[in-house]
């Protein structure tokens, strides 16, 4: 039987052969998708300038990696084709097709198909000419239909169990992403106690973080441009052997090295200000995720809680 065509030519294998200073190993034999963005997300920072333009059009472009020739995706990436096989083969990969596949089986598991709404939302208000109104409608159904992936299905079900084993739990985010860290500390703090919002007010940064260590977790939030305090932050409850679980805009992220879990979460709008939408849904999945598959205890303290509020008139009753 004839052996396939390979998609790496002569000249490509020759390059290669002669360009080992990227090819050192990572971790061999990845086989997902989001193995494989993690590997390239820790070894991205000592990558050479080629294979970090490589790295980089592959993290952003999984479908394009998936479906394109090599010779398309390295045009795109302003690469040569022997860089992307280099790439490959710098996490542990015999081939760039093999790498490839890695992707194709990703994407065809796909996001939930949200596409069609977006469409109708333009085809609504396509008598109107508020293109801003269209494009924003348009970015917020694809930033959430990127979310609701497979492989991040099985990732919320790992971080759940990690948040639901952790002694104390903090949440991290400032500037941009402060909203999302409060949200998540506020909703989550009414069913889980051990949850605190890091606050970083008036040098009281180290302060907070101090108790944290083994057996806790941090929940970090941080989207670009990264802030020194989140940085920080990270860096000291990672020292203290703190699990974290990373929630940022691409696997590029400073933040992602030493992460336990990454969710790499799209945050693009034509709005002047990086969209949270993708980050706040993803926090609402997070803690649906604990109360639904944690102890018993959780849902008597939501119950618990809507009565403290009720007793104490927080709510305006309707008639």
């Amino acid at each position: 039987m004839r052996a396939p065509a390979s998609s790496t030519t002569t000249q490509e294998t020759a390059v290669l052969e002669n360009d080992r200073q990227d090819d050192a190993p990572v971790d061999a034999g990845p086989s997902r998708l989001d193995a494989v963005n993690q590997q390239l997300a820790e070894a991205y920072p000592e990558l050479s300038p080629q294979l970090k333009l490589a790295a980089g059009y592959v993290l952003e472009h999984p479908v394009e990696i998936a479906f394109q020739s090599i010779r398309k995706s390295a045009s795109a990436a302003a690469v040569t084709a022997s860089s992307l096989v280099r790439l490959a083969k710098r996490l542990g990969f015999d081939s760039y097709e093999q790498f490839r596949e890695v992707f194709q089986s990703a994407v065809q598991a796909g996001p939930v198909e949200l596409s069609g709404r977006a469409s109708q939302l333009r085809s609504l208000a396509s008598q109107t000419d508020d293109q801003v109104f269209l494009d924003v409608g348009d970015a917020a159904f694809d930033n959430i239909g990127r979310l609701f992936t497979a492989d991040n299905q099985a990732r919320v079900r790992e971080a759940a169990r990690l948040l639901l084993g952790a002694d104390r739990i903090a949440v991290v985010g400032f500037r941009d992403t402060f909203a999302c860290a409060y949200h998540f500390a506020y909703v989550g703090r009414i069913a889980m106690p051990n949850i605190q919002l890091i606050r970083g007010q008036e040098g009281g940064l180290l302060t907070e973080l101090a108790p944290f260590g083994e057996g806790d977790v941090v929940v970090v939030f941080g989207f670009e441009p990264y802030c020194a305090e989140t940085m920080r932050a990270l860096e000291i409850t990672r020292a203290a052997g703190v699990s974290a679980i990373v929630i940022t805009d691409t696997l590029r992220s400073p933040l992602v090295p030493g992460a336990t879990i990454t969710f790499p979460v799209a945050n693009a709008t034509p709005h002047f200000f990086p969209s949270i939408l993708s980050a706040i849904t993803l926090v609402e999945t997070l803690l649906a995720e604990c109360v639904a598959f944690g102890p018993d205890d959780l849902v008597d303290n939501v119950a618990s809680f809507e009565s403290r509020m009720r007793a104490m008139g927080a709510y305006v009753e309707s008639s």
